[in-house]
């Protein structure tokens, strides 16, 4: 084992790198030595061998895979040196030789211990009564009352005020435009989150007390569990095994009825004898499957779809491998004019009802620019944006990842034309770190426990690859210059994009605690289009807000028909409704083409003289 200490002409990142580097390496050994010497006053010599062969267990595990790692060509996505690179250079902002800095924190720390100590009667007279603390620092991550101890109350609440003084640190550097300071904050609090007391096995009281009580086996528990995702090179949030594509998710009749390079087209079977006359086709996001709107029966739009008499079509995207690597946004704004033609084609209707979520959605936009300037706008009857950005001037934390650096460093990552998916659910994940990433921390790798079968977090698992050319103009184009709101600046297979030519009635859903696209950021949407539009706010965020079932009676969503320019003038003069948007979506849509017709002919794909190419869900979705 290396016991090389960080030296000062290392880089942040690099000593950052060592530092989880050591820690990986110790680790077994501080579990096997020191929790059973810290046990040594309540076992006898029959349990101290078992916590000493509980030791040797979790040293010889991480041999193994140590061993295992050093017969690979190349490190993987398990190596932090691969992530900590895209953070050079921001921790430099920090001030931390600041004398006066450096002075307020012992002064705190002092008054810290001293008024924790007094109030557990440490540091009071002999004959004192006790008192219950009223620690000055509260967070929910230490709200058990195992927290509460003394040993472990002076520990989390010390954490609480270097973490306090640390992210004032960050507020108080001066000289950065406002988009470096934002990244600075994002990049100090995701350091602090992760030096949560919680996170280590010694300084967790529930994680002390579920290795007595299993006599270790919990860790051995979390420790097979940290290997597997070492190996896996994926934090696993979700029983693997729980779910299969077709089985029981993803399951909705339907019938592949086109492919394309990029996408098979699915056509789902009617639930009813008579359908809106004009289909609705969805475009969900690349950067995800599309089974999130058809989890299961009970939380599937799609399903819920059909049994509203809607015929319903859904593109599956293919995930993106080396023959990809030329793929940029032009193509799949061409794949969806080809999804939108050959459905027009295949039911011999002038026009279908879109439908755009997130990224696909800000390419809908795009694709309507497009048409419009064609003079085909006429082939979308109405688009409908699910959480879907165009103006990306207030994007949230997102822009975090997008300077030039980080740039530099994600084509790093892409040696084969396309960027591993598992990067960009770490991405997502660390938004909201304390909950995606650290929660699960604790529960698998530390307390050793079973993984639930949720299917919402296994499609959040369910990674896709993206084309890496494309991922860069993205980011670069749109999140990093919004290049998209500016008339012509853009182009899509040769013709100029212009957002302020459509005119086709769009309705905008966002949601209102959306960490990934910011309700104010969706609302400019509003902003840049010719035709009439409909916003609407839904509860909750980038996924349960919009995966949001009547039949569930949860959450509610804001509506004003007369919205104003802004999202706060929206805001002012919003009723509320409690329940489901969906039921508002319906009668929106049915009052941009309302005729009904029988459900028969390729009404239902793959009847009589019908060709079609698979069962619903279809190849591409599996593939890895």
């Amino acid at each position: 084992m290396s016991d090389t200490p960080p030296t000062d002409d290392k880089s942040p990142a690099e000593m950052m790198a060592q530092l989880v580097e050591l820690t990986s390496q110790w680790a077994p050994w501080l579990l096997g030595e020191m929790l059973p010497a810290a046990t040594e006053p309540l076992a006898g010599a029959e349990d101290a061998a078992h916590w000493a062969e509980v030791g040797a267990k979790l040293q010889a595990m991480w041999l193994e895979f140590q061993a295992e790692q050093a017969l690979k060509a190349a490190p993987g996505l398990a190596d932090p040196r691969q992530w900590l690179k895209a953070m050079e250079g921001w921790y430099r902002q920090l001030p931390l030789a600041d004398p006066a800095a450096q002075q307020r924190f012992l002064d705190d720390g002092v008054a810290l211990w001293q008024g924790v100590l007094a109030q557990f009667g440490l540091a009071a007279p002999e004959n004192a009564p006790p008192v219950t603390p009223a620690l000055p620092r509260q967070d929910k991550r230490f709200a058990d009352a195992r927290w509460q101890q003394p040993f472990f109350a002076l520990i989390h609440q010390s954490y609480l005020l270097m973490a306090e003084q640390i992210m004032a640190l960050a507020d108080r550097v001066e000289g950065l435009d406002s988009a470096k300071k934002e990244q600075l904050r994002f990049a100090t609090r995701t350091l602090v989150d992760a030096m949560s007391p919680g996170h280590f096995p010694l300084t967790n009281p529930l994680v002390i007390e579920r290795a007595l009580a299993t006599g270790g086996d919990s860790l051995i528990a979390g420790m097979r569990h940290l290997l597997a995702d070492l190996r896996r090179g994926q934090l696993t949030h979700t029983d693997p095994d729980a779910f299969r594509l077709g089985e029981n998710i993803a399951v909705t009749p339907g019938k592949v009825v086109y492919e394309a390079p990029l996408f098979q087209l699915i056509q789902y079977s009617p639930a009813t004898e008579r359908v809106l006359d004009l289909p609705v086709v969805i475009f969900p996001p690349w950067i995800n499957r599309f089974y999130i709107l058809d989890l299961n029966p009970r939380k599937s739009f799609v399903r819920w779809a059909v049994e509203e008499g809607l015929t319903v079509f859904m593109v599956s995207w293919k995930s993106a491998d080396a023959s990809m690597a030329e793929v940029i946004w032009d193509d799949y704004i061409a794949a969806q004019i080809d999804a939108i033609a050959q459905v027009r084609t295949r039911l011999k209707v002038p026009a279908v009802h879109a439908i755009g979520y997130c990224v696909a959605g800000t390419t809908l936009a795009a694709t309507l620019a497009v048409l419009a300037r064609c003079g085909e706008s006429d082939a979308v009857k109405s688009a409908t944006f699910f959480t879907a950005q165009v103006d990306f001037e207030d994007a949230g934390e997102l822009r975090n990842f997008i300077d030039d650096q980080q740039l530099a460093a994600l084509g790093q990552l892409a040696p084969e034309g396309y960027i591993d998916g598992r990067y960009m659910a770490a991405t997502f994940n660390l938004l909201r770190g304390n909950d995606l990433i650290w929660s699960y921390v604790i529960d698998n790798y530390l307390l050793g426990e079973d993984y639930a079968a949720f299917d919402l977090l296994h499609w959040n698992g369910d990674t896709t690859n993206l084309p890496a050319k494309w991922h860069q103009s993205y980011l670069r184009d749109l999140y990093r210059d919004n290049r998209l709101v500016v008339p012509d600046a853009l182009c899509a297979g040769g013709v100029p994009i212009d957002l302020r030519r459509i005119t086709t009635p769009c309705y905008i859903q966002a949601g209102r605690e959306d960490h990934i696209a910011p309700a104010a950021s969706v609302w400019r949407l509003t902003r840049h289009l010719a035709g009439p539009w409909t916003f609407l706010l839904a509860g909750s965020g980038h996924i349960a807000g919009v995966v949001n079932p009547p039949a569930a009676n949860k959450y509610q969503y804001w509506t004003n028909d007369q919205p104003g320019d802004t999202l706060a003038t929206f805001l002012d003069g919003a009723v509320e409704h409690p329940g489901s948007w969906w039921p508002h979506w319906a009668q929106w849509l049915r009052g941009h083409g309302g005729a009904s017709v029988p459900a028969r002919g390729r009404r239902r794909p793959g009847g009589r003289g019908d060709r079609v190419i698979e069962d619903a869900p279809g190849r591409y979705v599996a593939i890895r």
